[in-house]
């Protein structure tokens, strides 16, 4: 049976190329969106790329979540025994296609297919992706689902799924 990966990561920025992942979180689901298993992992960036990326209205605005992935970043694992991990979660939980799932995954598979390219060549080409499913509702019918915004990964992701499942009442 085919599973969904789903997927938040939280990075110094949104910059694939100058920004890192700080902190990587997953769940496990079939298609009723029920979580099956879980993965967080906090990796280590150096103090010169958070001095330098974690700067700008996004984080003033945001100082909490900023202070706290700063904090943990202390006891981070370097990304590729992060990689290992998500790796053995991976086998420990799906078959041979994994389906991304996420809100805007396309952004957060950017930083997977550079900062972890193994766990990259595991997941399928398709993804789920929640916000296409945001942009129609705000578009389309005005109706909006009101996502806490922790930007934190684990609740993130658990915000999506349940934000997914909001929107498919709406085919019942």
């Amino acid at each position: 049976m085919m599973k969904l990966f789903w997927v938040d990561l939280e990075m110094t920025g949104l910059d694939p190329e100058k920004d890192r992942i700080l902190e990587v979180a997953g769940i496990a689901t079939g298609w009723d969106l029920e979580p099956m298993a879980s993965y967080q992992g906090v990796v280590k960036v150096s103090d010169e790329i958070i001095k330098e990326r974690m700067v700008g209205e996004f984080w003033e605005k945001n100082k909490a979540s900023r202070d706290g992935l700063i904090e943990q970043n202390k006891q981070g694992k370097l990304i590729s025994e992060i990689e290992d991990e998500i790796l053995t979660f991976l086998d420990k939980n799906f078959g041979e296609e994994i389906i991304l799932a996420g809100n805007s995954i396309h952004q957060d598979r950017k930083f997977i297919d550079r900062e972890m390219p193994r766990v990259s060549q595991r997941l399928h080409y398709r993804m789920l992706d929640v916000s296409a499913w945001k942009v129609y509702f705000e578009g389309a019918r005005k109706e909006k689902f009101k996502k806490p915004e922790a930007h934190r990964a684990l609740s993130d992701i658990q915000g999506s799924i349940e934000e997914l499942k909001w929107y498919l009442t709406f085919l019942k």
